[in-house]
């Protein structure tokens, strides 16, 4: 096999899709990161992501006739998606509010704010009232990626609470734990003291 025929057939279609992998996931967290306010980010990752594009599509229409590189576009498109999406996922970047809703059973609502205050969580209480009658609506901003502990302590707490997520764009104020590393900065100055 010639050295054309490698680039053409191997080569080229194997870094067109590498490419286009990464302006597609680029593309992806640009939005993301638009719809969440990310506003001096998303146009340096469009910048990245026209530029890829831009080369990309210069090096197709030079080799028109392959079949291969145009497979390899489509399939760089659609592995690009997914792979934003997993990147923006493991960044989790945003803050959520969560809602429970719990039957006005007394108890189960002190109980749930009793343990979300005490793990460091902001926590609102409102009565309300249900298709079945009284409940409980207990409120927690939190951050995005503290949501898998959060949804745990709910659920070992009450495991029948009817709970909601949505993302927020902005938050002023609010409580929340300190990260793992502010608890290491304490921590050492108080050692230091």
């Amino acid at each position: 096999m010639s050295d054309i025929s490698f680039y053409t057939w191997i080569g080229l279609p194997l870094l067109i899709f590498i490419a286009r992998v990464v302006d597609v996931s680029l593309g992806t967290l640009r939005i993301i990161f638009t719809a969440r306010g990310r506003r001096y980010l998303a146009p340096l990752l469009g910048f990245v992501e026209v530029f890829i594009w831009i080369v990309i599509v210069s090096q197709i229409t030079r080799q028109a006739s392959n079949l291969l590189a145009y497979l390899a576009y489509a399939a760089g498109f659609a592995a690009g998606n997914y792979v934003g999406i997993w990147i923006e996922n493991r960044l989790a970047i945003g803050t959520l509010i969560i809602r429970a809703i719990l039957p006005d059973e007394g108890v189960l609502a002190t109980d749930l704010a009793a343990t979300l205050h005490q793990a460091g969580y902001g926590v609102t209480r409102v009565a309300g009232t249900g298709a079945n009658g009284p409940v409980q609506l207990i409120y927690t901003v939190i951050r995005r990626k503290d949501l898998a502990q959060v949804s745990a302590l709910i659920r070992q707490t009450h495991p029948r609470a009817f709970l909601t997520v949505e993302e927020l764009r902005s938050v002023a104020e609010g409580i929340f734990p300190p990260s793992k590393q502010k608890q290491m900065v304490a921590l050492g100055q108080r050692k230091g003291k």
